[in-house]
């Protein structure tokens, strides 16, 4: 364990957490640098740790738990379909794949979908997707297509995506990069416009750049991708794993500027923080271009993943928490104004997507913020996201504000 670890471990102030920590720390590959605190159980929109502190959770489990912790719903489907069938794999139907599949389509105006379980995969089988139709539909010679993606994108840790990342934690070591991507400026549509060529199938963005710093696109952007991929004949995947399901105040992010998507692409909250469930919503003549045994996930659209993510798309619509999102992430952004640092540079977001921006390193106020019972997490080195589950109310919220300012008191860069 190197010093930096050893600090962190110590820091920790409880020997049972120290403990596990250091076993984490032993057995574990060391691929995530964690607060160090060991959360025991959860609730709402707070965690508590083995010595029973209490937390708020500003990170949502990066969107994956838009619907709070332990949402007594989802968890009673969970319950009920576990005891009666959890997996067949596809070789064979269950009773409840079929009625999410249209659901979701229907959800989002598409044709087909398929269900996969982590986000990665469901950016994997767009990728694929995107390329079958640019060699049937689109006439791109073989092994020629080409997706054009944007600088600071975050889709997936798969050696694919990685190679098309511009992070270089991303992708040293851990080449050579899969051919066939162009990298070009996020949220420049003419960039977009003078990147394509005869051999691009499709363009992969994110509607927000969560991992990057919550980078919000200029206004009217979303609506230029669709003008563009339209009049180029080309598909515009939407990674909404983050963005999507209520979290930016609409169900979808895209639904801001209402330019709908040639493929959209769903995870995190559609699992309501339970059991890894994702999907990829498209055309018929996209996704109808699948044939049986071109694309494929053992566990996709199982039994259990189907009963939690029916449970969770009635939590986000029968408690409106897109609604509640939109008016909650305003409140929420109008008080984060009135704070006053002068390492502070600037606080942007859509919905309870907030970024707050400093000239120096965030991890330094994440560690004096969990001290004082508030969980969140830098984000590119210089930004505090906040982005709490979606059923926060403005109490919850003032009192989140509270911990944040005291812990500004002593920031210092």
């Amino acid at each position: 364990m190197s010093w930096s670890r050893r600090l962190t471990t110590r820091s920790s102030g409880s020997k049972r957490s120290a403990k596990l920590i250091e076993l984490a720390e032993h057995f574990g590959a060391h691929n995530y640098h964690p607060l160090p605190v060991v959360l025991t159980r959860g609730r709402g929109i707070f965690v508590w740790d083995v010595e029973g502190k209490r937390y708020f959770d500003m990170l949502s489990a990066y969107s994956a738990l838009n619907q709070g912790h332990v949402h007594p719903k989802i968890a009673t489907a969970a319950r009920r379909q576990l005891g009666r069938l959890t997996l067949t794999s596809r070789a064979f139907h269950n009773e409840l794949m079929g009625p999410l599949l249209e659901r979701l389509c229907k959800l989002a105006g598409m044709d087909r979908a398929i269900l996969m379980n982590s986000g990665a995969e469901a950016v994997e089988t767009a990728i694929k997707a995107m390329r079958l139709w640019g060699y049937r539909k689109k006439g791109i010679p073989d092994g020629r297509a080409e997706i054009i993606v944007c600088e600071n994108n975050f889709h997936g840790r798969t050696t694919t995506i990685v190679g098309f990342s511009s992070d270089p934690l991303s992708t040293d070591g851990f080449g050579p990069a899969t051919p066939g991507f162009k990298i070009i400026p996020y949220g420049d549509a003419a960039a977009l416009r003078a990147a394509i060529g005869p051999n691009t199938c499709g363009f992969l963005v994110e509607p927000i750049q969560g991992e990057a710093g919550v980078n919000v696109p200029p206004r009217g952007y979303l609506r230029e991708v669709r003008a563009i991929c339209s009049a180029q004949n080309v598909l515009w995947a939407a990674d909404e794993i983050q963005t999507g399901l209520g979290r930016t105040g609409r169900m979808f992010c895209v639904d801001h500027e209402g330019a709908k998507p040639d493929l959209l692409i769903l995870g995190k909250a559609l699992s309501g923080g339970f059991y890894p469930v994702s999907a990829v919503l498209s055309r018929e003549d996209v996704l109808g271009l699948y044939a049986p045994g071109t694309h494929g996930s053992t566990f996709g659209g199982n039994p259990l993943a189907c009963a939690i993510a029916q449970a969770s798309l009635d939590v986000l619509e029968d408690e409106r928490l897109a609604d509640k999102a939109e008016k909650m992430g305003a409140y929420f952004m109008e008080r984060l104004q009135g704070l006053d640092h002068p390492a502070l540079r600037g606080i942007r977001g859509r919905g309870l997507l907030i970024g707050v921006e400093f000239s120096g390193a965030a991890r330094p106020l994440c560690e004096a913020l969990m001290k004082r019972g508030l969980l969140a997490k830098d984000t590119h080195e210089k930004t505090l996201r906040l982005a709490p589950p979606l059923v926060i109310t403005k109490p919850q919220i003032d009192a989140a504000l509270k911990i944040l300012a005291a812990a500004l008191k002593e920031f210092v860069l």
